[in-house]
């Protein structure tokens, strides 16, 4: 009941009697009146007015599945959320979900990962209360080698979300990372399983460094927080739902063509490497060459001596020469 009656106040401008809300819900006064107290401990800021009723003035920066679930203004993303306080990695939980038969569109949240990952199993360091952690469980009808251009849809929902809550411009650095002042503020995570013609399930996982704090040594001089940026006070749990709603957007853009082609000219814009020198590396070998921008297949277009190749984020990774982007 207190994720009710802490949405109802978060969707009514002025105040909500207590009279309406058991009337909502079915419940005594006393019932309302230890709700909005056991929220009030939790630190949401709710006036009492008497003969008026309650008004929420203000959220505490918490997660939780309450909080999250109370701001949710998605048609099917978030339906269901798993949240948890610690874990291993919500990529990993979320793919036990996926296999255990969570629906598509389930969320996994936690305040802190013990073992996050990024790319090619580098490690993600995301400790409690510093950033948002989280996985989306996807059961699209796609083949398998359309999933990879999921990554580049949950970039955009990103870039959007940013720019929404904090009028923060980032950009993103193809395939997978979104930069701000030339360092890394956030990363991308997708992981599928399938068959040879046949997804069963694709986790996208997105973790984001928010609130000011210290890095690790090996990554302090290309990594970046929101809280480096604005004195903004950012709301994880708000941070989340923008960026819900945003994938929510581009996903079914995504899913009309099966491709980017409805996205590709607000992506380029958004991509960092676009116009710059870049070095391709590949098992293979590698090349440099100009970044022209991403095709409809999100694939990186590279002019090397008049040639432009087509590079597929799941066979290389791109650096700029100067620098990290």
């Amino acid at each position: 009941m207190k994720t009710k009656i802490l949405q109802s106040l978060r969707q009514t401008e002025g105040y909500l009697s207590g009279q309406e809300l058991c009337r909502c819900f079915g419940v005594s006064r006393t019932a309302v009146w230890k709700a909005i107290n056991q929220l009030k401990s939790s630190g949401y800021e709710i006036e009492a007015v008497p003969n008026k009723g309650y008004r929420l003035i203000s959220s505490p920066d918490i997660l939780s599945a309450q909080e999250l679930e109370s701001l949710r203004r998605t048609r099917w993303l978030g339906t269901k959320i798993f949240y948890y306080e610690e874990i291993n990695s919500t990529n990993l939980q979320a793919k036990r979900l996926a296999d255990e038969g969570t629906p598509h569109g389930t969320v996994v949240v936690a305040d802190a990962q013990t073992a996050g990952r990024g790319r090619r199993g580098r490690q993600w360091s995301s400790p409690k209360g510093s950033g948002i952690w989280f996985s989306l469980v996807l059961k699209p009808d796609i083949r398998p080698n359309e999933a990879s251009m999921l990554t580049l849809v949950a970039a955009m929902a990103v870039v959007g979300a940013i720019q929404k809550t904090t009028k923060i411009e980032t950009l993103i650095k193809w395939p997978n990372d979104i930069v701000c002042q030339g360092k890394k503020l956030c990363g991308i995570l997708t992981e599928m399983s399938a068959q040879i013609d046949y997804v069963n399930h694709i986790v996208v996982g997105i973790g984001m460094n928010v609130h000011k704090g210290s890095f690790p040594e090996e990554i302090k001089d290309r990594a970046i927080s929101l809280g480096q940026m604005t004195d903004i006070q950012v709301s994880r749990a708000g941070l989340i739902e923008a960026v819900l709603e945003e994938f929510e957007f581009y996903y079914e853009k995504y899913i009309q063509t099966m491709d980017l082609s409805l996205i590709l000219e607000e992506y380029n814009h958004c991509l960092v490497n676009r116009g710059k020198k870049v070095k391709v590396l590949d098992m293979k070998g590698s090349f440099e060459g100009t970044a022209l921008g991403i095709n409809a297949l999100g694939e990186l277009l590279v002019e090397c001596d008049g040639v432009v190749t087509t590079v597929n984020s799941g066979e290389v990774s791109v650096r700029g020469i100067y620098g990290y982007v």
